[in-house]
């Protein structure tokens, strides 16, 4: 065509202005930071925190038991117990009531705690029998410990066990750990979209989802106290 030709913009300046650009949005995006940090952050975290796997922090030395618990023996010979990672990214910020006292018995399938939030409540059981050496105090004043870090600060109590080889042996570890959450989250992807979302809410089951298929963080937060008792007969009595 007469009078036409054809410019690559990488034989030109193009790539310096693809650069300013670029450098225009980070201006962007920096200024509304500074002018609304909480809503940017709150974005940020929406658009990133998905429940999938990958995000779990399974440690591959603990034993985990199916009830969304968990056990490590130390050294000593002492027992920290507490609830996984896989149950605090599902319920989101939550409180503790019912903990026991130093010196009192535990058995294996026996109340640890209640879980509280906005009313609604679970329950969590020990994966071992025993006796309470130790109570984790900070929880009564900084629960968010759990969310924060479940397995190292958030443990709930430290147990002397009675049965520690016979009652571990049901538990899973490592690549099973790793394995049985993987399908506990395909499981959890099932309860919300067959049945949960269809039984008890009139939003699209979808709506609980990011794009992608993956859970939202904390979306248990987000249902009824019908949704949560079957929650917990599906997840946490066993």
């Amino acid at each position: 065509m007469e009078g036409f030709s054809l410019v690559d913009i990488y034989d030109t300046k193009g790539t310096e202005y693809l650069f300013v650009i670029g450098y225009l949005l980070i201006l962007i995006i920096f200024w509304r930071l500074m002018r609304n940090p909480g809503r940017v952050l709150s974005q940020i975290k929406d658009m990133v925190s998905t429940l999938s796997v990958k995000i779990l922090n399974i440690p591959q030395g603990i034993y985990f038991s199916k009830n969304h618990t968990w056990t490590h023996l130390g050294e000593s010979g002492a027992a920290k117990v507490g609830v996984d990672d896989f149950l605090q990214h599902v319920i989101g910020d939550l409180q503790l009531s019912g903990l026991k006292d130093p010196g009192d018995p535990i058995k294996k399938g026996e109340l640890l705690a209640e879980i509280e939030q906005d009313g609604k409540q679970l329950k969590v059981y020990s994966p071992i029998s025993g006796v309470v050496l130790e109570t984790n105090d900070m929880l009564l004043e900084s629960p968010e410990m759990i969310n924060v870090d479940p397995y190292e600060k958030g443990w709930l109590y430290q147990v002397k066990p009675s049965n520690w080889m016979k009652e571990t042996s049901s538990c899973l570890i490592a690549e099973k750990a790793t394995e049985w959450a993987d399908k506990e989250l395909t499981r959890f992807k099932d309860f919300l979209s067959l049945g949960a979302m269809r039984k008890y809410s009139s939003e699209p089951a979808m709506s609980m989802l990011q794009d992608g298929g993956e859970i939202r963080d904390n979306v248990l937060s987000e249902l009824p106290d019908e949704v949560w008792r079957d929650f917990q007969e599906e997840f946490l009595d066993g």
